[in-house]
């Protein structure tokens, strides 16, 4: 039972790695069934670890190298919920790549499971440095995949992606250095009980890592001003990639989160919450970014891909609100609009084929050949992400409105969910109406959708009401991760102090 923890980055890697090799590099068949085998064994193991995380945190050493020296993977609560919630995603984009956009570049299934592979770990590490390395993983494996199928727009965009998160490598590796000079390690947990006992002037270089953390975490998170490469790539990604690029900006957020409210949290001394009073207003001003990239976009594929700053902007919130229902609140978002962004990711491109020559542009255009079909689940879709009730958006964020607790806080914190929520609402039903209702000539000859691309979205739209019906469940849930999530890893810190496996 101990070795669930190492599952999911170990069956990507393996399977990624196979693909790459005759005789499965040779075939798109073969790598399909390879890819889809590979999602099934990965559900599997994520389940299993998301039960086994609700009764205790598992530990993994690989190699049974003891921590701070050896890798130690940490599944507690939160980070098999993201693993298994990464995995749903995964699911749902490859599903859809099988109707053929796997086959418009090479490698695409094992592209996919490098960046699992990276997303994975990045979730289960307890490590800062090894954090590091599997960041660059995902971020080489979206490297290729945001350029899969090629095209002008897409290499624009990917040249500004990877210059941006080149320097942002660069600033982490000065960061680690100065954290681990200061601390004399990276595991965090032994981070967390040795930062209160710094001298003045190892608390200032401290001070200057942590900081400089936040400069690469937010650029990860797509937190304002380090937001403006996240529109076009996202935009210009084809439809699985653009999907699976939904849980990119919840990595970078969940980081902030580990290490700036866990390891330079309450019990950091002088550098507690350090930067909180720097993510507050970035906080707000990229959900106010967000509202305006919604109401200015020219396409529905731009529109969800500003519709990303806004959960980004909004998780940024709960991160900051320092409480625990605002941690309840911000899982509980988290999952719904994760999946809900990159089922509308899907479906941007479903209307875009179907449009012709007008593709997602919020212009003039022939009916398209299932327009009842696609505009149910586009009507789905919008009064999910616009947070109207019954559907999953409106209890994430009631949930998180409810956790302002000050009148401060309420007045910041009403006002830019609530206003973002009504520019998201003005902007899905301008969007609607332009795709759906503005039209004119016959219907376009395009083919029907493939059944294959509709389950994939229909499964990731049905994660919405599943949030609603199992909703005593998971925010009982959502509420034993955020305790646990407070306490700073207090079975890691055991295993350091006990010296053995």
């Amino acid at each position: 039972m101990q070795h669930w923890a190492v599952l999911p980055i170990l069956i990507p890697l393996l399977s990624a790695t196979l693909m790459l090799l005759p005789p499965l590099a040779r075939t798109i068949r073969r790598q399909r069934i390879t890819s889809m085998i590979s999602l099934v064994l990965m559900l599997g193991s994520a389940l299993v670890l998301f039960h086994l995380s609700t009764e205790a945190t598992q530990l993994y050493q690989l190699g049974d190298w003891q921590p701070p020296f050896g890798i130690l993977l940490v599944a507690d609560r939160v980070s098999a919920l993201l693993v298994l919630l990464t995995t749903v995603l995964a699911t749902g984009a490859v599903l859809y790549s099988l109707a053929g956009d796997d086959n418009q570049g090479k490698y695409f299934h094992s592209l996919m499971m490098f960046q699992l592979m990276g997303v994975n770990g990045a979730f289960l590490t307890g490590d800062i440095f090894n954090l590091f390395v599997f960041f660059e993983v995902l971020l080489i494996a979206s490297y290729a995949l945001l350029i899969h199928g090629g095209g002008k727009q897409k290499t624009q965009a990917n040249v500004h992606y990877i210059v941006l998160n080149l320097i942002g490598s660069a600033f982490f590796l000065f960061a680690l250095g100065m954290l681990y000079g200061t601390l004399g390690t990276l595991n965090m947990a032994q981070m967390s009980t040795r930062i209160a006992d710094l001298s003045p002037g190892a608390s200032i270089l401290a001070e200057a890592g942590a900081l400089l953390l936040l400069v690469v975490f937010g650029l990860k998170a797509a937190m304002m001003p380090l937001h403006f490469w996240l529109p076009k790539a996202y935009a210009s990604a084809s439809a699985p990639v653009a999907a699976m690029f939904a849980i990119m900006t919840k990595v970078g957020i969940y980081s902030i989160f580990r290490v700036h409210t866990v390891v330079f949290g309450e019990h950091a001394g002088d550098l507690a919450y350090i930067a909180i009073p720097w993510i507050w207003p970035l906080a707000l001003l990229t959900l106010v970014i967000g509202a305006v990239g919604v109401l200015a976009a020219p396409s529905l594929r731009t529109l969800v891909a500003n519709l990303i700053l806004i959960s980004a902007g909004t998780l940024l919130v709960a991160v900051v609100l320092l409480n625990t229902q605002a941690v309840i609140g911000g899982l509980y978002y988290l999952v719904h609009t994760t999946l809900v962004t990159g089922a509308l990711f899907l479906l941007a491109d479903l209307i875009a084929q179907q449009r012709g020559q007008a593709t997602d542009r919020f212009v003039v255009s022939r009916p398209m050949k299932q327009a009842p079909l696609l505009g149910l689940l586009f009507f789905i879709g919008a009064v999910t992400v616009a947070g109207l009730p019954p559907l999953s958006g409106f209890v994430g964020k009631a949930l998180l409105l409810q956790a302002a607790e000050t009148a401060t806080q309420m007045g910041w914190v009403w006002s830019s969910i609530l206003l973002s929520s009504l520019a998201v609402i003005i902007a899905l039903s301008r969007a609607g109406t332009n795709l759906f209702w503005h039209v004119s000539g016959n219907k376009t000859g395009t083919e029907n959708a493939r059944p294959i691309q509709i389950i994939a979205i229909v499964l990731l739209l049905l994660a919405s009401p599943a949030l609603v019906i199992f909703g005593g469940p998971a925010t009982e849930f959502a509420e034993a991760a955020a305790l646990q999530m407070q306490q700073m890893y207090p079975e890691v810190q055991t295993l350091i102090a006990e010296g053995q496996p």
